[in-house]
């Protein structure tokens, strides 16, 4: 596989360990042994992967990514961290400092190149996903167009990227998109509101993919820091999408659709309908499919207690015009079809 791999480790063995795998495996590779060297080595190159150690001596692997994002041409390289810890303290503040994932020391191949492999591919399609939005962005100003017309399968594509990230949430993304353009075809809204819906709702967790897979894919209670990071990807999905100006309807749905109608959601606490329409409308159906999928922790939810949770959030959680057209839609499903299958 293609891809240029700088290698940031103290320790010549692992460095040489590191290098004969990746280079095995046909990428390009580049060492150094301090993250003094890493920082100078960065001002005239920019491999595709950083794998940087934690503990070096002089400056180490927090201080060496902390200067590796001051740098624009350096800031968007995804970093993995080495490290032989194996305590959350660690794993916390390495993906608050910008860290993408860890590979546990010393190093186990076929684990080194699935994660390296895995990074780099979701970058790759992240940046090619992007770059074919903006392209057809660009052609519908032109033709004096509206962005619907933006391929949906590259759309669908990208949402799919982002559900993959967790391997109990396949298929979500795509699900809230179809509910959520239910709720505002039963709400009366123009078919053009409805077709504007089901877009934001298959991008509406597109700030996951900033999130790293160890929290997304964790099995426990996750820690109050980690659910502190899960809770940036409103605010990471909004910055990734604002470059789609022609559309700013994908932002106000990735920003807000973990507001909640009593104000006591997050990122920006807003109530009532000072939430974006799409935010109002994805909170009830994406709350449905969370409830009506698996998760690592537990199957699919009866539909009964499905139904239970979303009478009890309408008018707190949920606008409760929204919440009442989800409840509709649950007493038509008799067979309970209308979930993860």
């Amino acid at each position: 596989m293609d891809g240029w791999i700088l290698v940031v480790d103290d320790d010549t063995s692992n460095l040489t360990m590191a290098n004969r795998i990746l280079r095995e495996e046909g990428f390009r590779t580049s060492c150094v042994k301090s993250g003094e060297s890493a920082v100078k080595f960065l001002l005239t190159n920019r491999p595709d992967l950083i794998l940087l150690d934690v503990h070096m001596p002089g400056m180490d692997g927090f201080e060496t990514i902390a200067e590796i994002r001051k740098n624009t041409n350096t800031a968007k390289i995804p970093v993995i961290f080495l490290t032989a810890d194996d305590d959350s303290e660690t794993e916390t503040r390495g993906l608050k400092a910008g860290a993408v994932d860890f590979i546990r020391k010393p190093f186990v191949p076929e684990v080194l190149l699935l994660r390296v492999t895995h990074i780099l591919e979701l970058t790759c399609l992240q940046e090619n996903l992007i770059y074919e939005v903006e392209k057809k962005t660009r052609e519908v100003v032109k033709q004096h167009e509206k962005l619907e017309k933006i391929s949906v399968q590259i759309v669908k594509c990208l949402s799919g990227a982002i559900d993959a990230k967790d391997a109990y949430t396949n298929g979500h993304s795509i699900r809230v998109a179809e509910y959520s353009r239910a709720i505002a075809w039963r709400a009366g809204l123009p078919k053009q509101i409805q077709d504007d819906i089901y877009m934001v709702g298959l991008l509406h967790d597109v700030g996951k993919i900033g999130i790293s897979d160890v929290i997304i894919n964790k099995t426990t209670r996750l820690s109050d820091e980690e659910y502190d990071i899960i809770k940036t990807h409103p605010v990471m999905g909004a910055k990734i999408l604002k470059s789609i100006t022609e559309f700013p309807k994908l932002v106000a749905g990735a920003r807000s659709h973990h507001e909640r109608y009593d104000g006591k959601g997050y990122p920006d606490g807003l109530a009532g309908e000072d939430i974006p329409i799409e935010g109002r409308i994805i909170a009830v159906a994406d709350a449905y499919d969370a409830m009506s999928s698996k998760r690592s922790y537990r199957g699919v939810l009866p539909q009964a207690q499905v139904r239970a949770e979303i009478e009890k959030g309408k008018g707190t959680q949920f606008d409760p015009l929204f919440a009442e057209i989800m409840l509709n839609m649950i007493d038509g499903d008799r067979e309970y079809q209308m979930r993860e299958m």
